[in-house]
């Protein structure tokens, strides 16, 4: 009963969305004062289901619905140099996050420098992260690859601690005759008492809290001329504080991320080809005996191929892994040390989808993963990790709106 109550909500919310894309046959953003401020919006609900394990909410032998996004995006040139943007955000990932409507990204653009060579300038406020090739347009499923990104990379269950941070970014880009080259550095503070961020990092019911000093951000991007080619560096530094609660077991420590990621994209008429590899190294320290303390040098990468059947149908397969700790990858040595199943120290995913523009406002995608391991499941979901499986199938349903 429950199944097929969480599928009837879905797939009328789908239909929903639907109908409403119907009342527009071109996806437009709203332009005012001739064009200087433009309003954009989407909205995004998911179906998700699993065999084994949950995934955004109770999914195991069910449907869950509680993956959806709806935001609501505004720009405006104040001046020629001046650019102002901010979006609020309903973000609900089942028990990493309760969609409760925030301030996503909001800032001022300032560019005192531009001519046909290039152009500089400063961002301050809160600023949306520069990382890898998708972090800066995650939110936007249109922009996505797939119903959610690799999460070798872009983990779901840390959404809230990379996806902007409140400071500000230098920028300088170059438009030569081969194509674009452009550098960014960002000093800010990411938002790190969050209950996802916490529970990540230190575990379940932990009373503490966290606190960030400022991180520090730098990326490097080339684009040929005609977006054939792209490939970037990204490399951040995060230095975190845990300051225990009443009752805590856990002492005063500190964690520190370190993650430096290499990316590449060829892009065809019909067909695109992406990877990226990422070294993540990760400290932690003076938490006492109750944790884990010490070093890993993580690593990650996906490798992944879309394909256009017809003008609205795409394909997509991705090859995806992740491994909390490459000295260790099959998580024995972590398991001997905590009683925890090995497997829970990495993941490999396979995964299948296929995407279907019904409108340029309204979209579908369907999607199909065969996991081999539980490295990237959010804890908020599966509190028992003895009760998790290390092979489990996950299939994923999407209906999003745009305009």
């Amino acid at each position: 009963m429950y199944a097929y109550s969480g599928f009837a909500k879905s797939a009328v919310t789908v239909a929903l969305i639907g109908a409403l894309s119907l009342t527009t046959t071109l996806a437009r953003a709203l332009d005012l004062f001739d064009g200087d401020l433009q309003v954009h919006g989407f909205l995004m609900q998911s179906l998700i289901n699993t065999d084994d394990n949950n995934f955004l909410g109770r999914s195991k032998d069910r449907f869950s619905t509680d993956f959806r996004e709806i935001g609501v995006n505004a720009s405006w040139r104040a001046t020629p140099e001046v650019q102002l943007s901010a979006e609020l955000l309903s973000h609900r990932a089942g028990g990493t996050d309760d969609g409760d409507l925030r301030l996503d990204y909001g800032l001022v653009d300032w560019t005192p420098y531009s001519s046909e060579s290039g152009r500089g300038g400063v961002r301050f406020g809160r600023v949306k992260t520069s990382y890898g090739l998708y972090n800066k347009t995650r939110d936007v499923p249109f922009t996505r690859p797939s119903v959610i990104l690799p999460q070798s990379i872009y983990f779901e269950r840390t959404r809230n601690l990379t996806v902007s941070a409140d400071g500000g970014e230098i920028y300088v880009e170059n438009y030569g005759g081969g194509g674009l080259l452009s550098a960014s550095f960002a000093l800010g503070l990411p938002h790190a008492d969050t209950e996802s961020a916490r529970v990540a990092l230190v575990g379940l019911n932990r009373p503490g809290r966290l606190e960030s000093d400022l991180a520090s951000n730098f990326q490097l991007l080339y684009e040929e001329a005609g977006g054939k080619y792209r490939v970037s560096l990204t490399a951040a530094r995060l230095d975190l504080r845990y300051k225990p609660g009443a009752g805590d077991s856990l002492r005063a420590g500190r964690l520190g991320l370190t993650p430096v990621v290499f990316s590449a994209q060829y892009n065809a008429e019909k067909w695109s080809l992406t990877g990226e590899y990422a070294v993540r190294r990760t400290s932690a320290r003076d938490f006492g005996p109750f944790f884990y303390n010490g070093r890993a040098d993580g690593e990650s990468y996906y490798l992944q191929g879309t394909y256009q059947l017809a003008p609205r149908w795409e394909a997509l397969l991705r090859y995806d892994a992740y491994y909390a700790d490459r000295s260790d990858r099959n998580g024995r040595d972590f398991a001997a040390a905590t009683r925890v199943p090995a497997f829970t120290r990495f993941a490999k995913d396979w995964t299948t989808g296929v995407r279907f523009d019904v409108t340029p406002a309204f979209m579908l995608r369907a999607e199909a993963h065969r996991v081999d391991g539980a490295g990237f499941l959010p804890a908020q979901d599966n509190p028992n990790p003895l009760a998790l499986r290390q092979k489990w199938n996950l299939f994923m349903l999407l209906g999003s709106f745009r305009f």
